[in-house]
């Protein structure tokens, strides 16, 4: 954030304080199932919290004999069934949260690193990653708010795809596979100038909007450990990425039949930068839920996609869908909990 400071004393040196931590945008669940209210440690409290009422604590969930998890969480589920014994032996019995250690390392359709779901969370004990974006903010040429969204979305995907990521020997593999072993965090910084020509030189992947009249430009990177960015990032501000649409019907504009949409919650008001964020949680999740035919042609079409503000009445259609939901963590400018943002894309319905 924007730090600020008084008027200094003649005689003293201003004092040396430490600098804020980031703000963070945070996946804390992720359902397949009908959205409900989540319920945390008191409304607006708290960094998380509860499971979905009228379900029991987190257990193991089956379906098409294949343990839906992800790497250390499971799936939070609306409308419970109490699951059925699975083929063979279970090799090791479930903890607290309904972790099976030594289960296989993949992600499964609908999950997410991020639900709350116990203090003894075995992601909480990994190292805590963050995936730094960076968004070029000139000062006579600021992109548009919906074209940032979705610029944002598709550098997300950018990278979970990139070589450098997916590789065995990868040079980011590793930072990536770290990443996803703990809470999925990412947090928007702003830059321009010189601050951006030293953050364009680090290791990373620059993604270019799709508008026709100053499009967004926003450099990816790698995930780096929460408590060590580098100078060249760590420098850069996170408040100030307040941005408009020159043409305000962009946020509902009508979308070409067959192009994933990334529905925005129309009841949050979040600024872009955590709108920003939100989309490309979104993308990834929706990433994770497809199958392999439906992401090779997603990736072959450069990851096309829209994000949409949603009507009151079709996001209560989207929550109700049992497509992938987006629900933050609570660090900045919305209530732990909040949906945000819901990934609609036509192999997700197979899917599922």
């Amino acid at each position: 954030m924007d730090d600020h400071q008084g008027p200094r004393h003649p005689a003293r040196a201003a004092p040396v304080l430490p600098e804020p931590d980031p703000p963070l945008s945070t996946i804390t669940r992720v359902g397949i199932a009908p959205l409900r209210p989540i319920r945390g440690r008191g409304e607006g409290q708290g960094r998380g919290g509860g499971h979905v009422p009228g379900c029991p604590p987190p257990l193991r969930v089956w379906r098409d004999r294949t343990l839906i998890r992800s790497r250390g969480s499971l799936i939070q589920c609306a409308a419970w069934r109490a699951p059925p014994s699975p083929p063979g032996p279970d090799p090791a019995p479930a903890d607290a949260t309904g972790y099976r250690p030594g289960a296989a390392r993949s992600r499964p359709p609908g999950c997410h690193t991020g639900a709350v779901t116990s203090p003894e969370d075995p992601r909480d004990a990994a190292p805590q990653y963050v995936l730094p974006l960076v968004v070029r903010l000139e000062r006579a040429t600021p992109p548009a708010h919906t074209d940032a969204l979705e610029t944002s979305a598709r550098a997300v995907l950018a990278l979970l795809t990139d070589e450098r990521a997916t590789a065995p020997d990868g040079p980011w593999t590793a930072a990536v596979e770290a990443w996803q072993d703990a809470r999925i965090r990412k947090v928007v910084r702003r830059a321009r100038g010189a601050e951006w020509r030293r953050a364009a030189a680090l290791p990373g992947v620059t993604v270019h909007g799709t508008a026709e009249e100053n499009p967004a430009e926003l450099r990816v990177f790698p995930p780096v450990p929460l408590d060590a960015w580098p100078k060249e990032l760590s420098r850069l501000q996170v408040s100030g990425t307040a941005l408009t649409d020159p043409r305000p019907e962009a946020a509902t504009a009508p979308v070409e039949p067959g192009v994933p949409v990334l529905w925005v919650n129309p009841e949050l008001e979040m600024s872009t930068g955590k709108a920003m964020a939100q989309t490309g949680h979104a993308a990834q999740l929706a990433w994770w839920a497809l199958p392999d035919t439906e992401r090779k042609s997603w990736r072959e079409n450069g990851f096309r996609l829209a994000v949409r503000t949603a009507s009151r009445r079709h996001w209560a259609e989207l929550a109700a869908s049992g497509l992938p939901v987006v629900q933050d963590a609570g660090f900045t400018e919305i209530a732990p909990g909040s949906a945000t943002v819901i990934a609609e894309h036509a192999g997700l319905a197979s899917a599922h």
